[in-house]
């Protein structure tokens, strides 16, 4: 599949914002159908993150670095995955939920395709909604 260029969005977000919220409000005022996460830095003050095989998410407060955020973002839902590291050094990831509170920024780019639409659909292939790409 052939993709054209690309759009590229530039947010930053400020101490207190959630991430997850933030990127989708963004993703809506915008009507991105088919994104992703180019980069992300910054920092949390607390996490909400659902490790593999988990049916809930974990909050952990303390002082974040953000080290990686990654995944599909859409008007029709996104799937996004990120890793954090603490003072430490100690690092986890796993699924973005809400109530991931920036601490003092977070620096996003994204990426747009105007060619493609994402969508999110049971397939039968598993009993969540995957990702289906289109072309527009």
């Amino acid at each position: 599949m052939q993709i054209q260029p690309v759009k590229i969005h530039a947010i930053t977000l400020k101490s207190g914002q959630d991430l997850r919220k933030e990127i989708e409000s963004f993703v809506v005022k915008e009507k991105i159908n088919a994104g992703y996460i180019i980069t992300c830095v910054g920092s949390l003050t607390q996490t909400n993150i659902r490790y593999a095989n988990q049916q809930n998410g974990a909050i952990m407060n303390g002082h974040f670095e953000i080290v990686s955020l990654t995944g599909t973002i859409s008007t029709n839902g996104s799937h996004l995955h990120i890793s954090v590291s603490d003072s430490t050094g100690k690092t986890i990831g796993g699924h973005l939920l809400y109530n991931n509170l920036i601490y003092t920024t977070a620096e996003i780019v994204l990426g747009e395709s105007k060619d493609l639409l994402f969508t999110r659909e049971k397939d039968g292939s598993t009993p969540w909604q995957e990702l289906q790409i289109k072309k527009q």
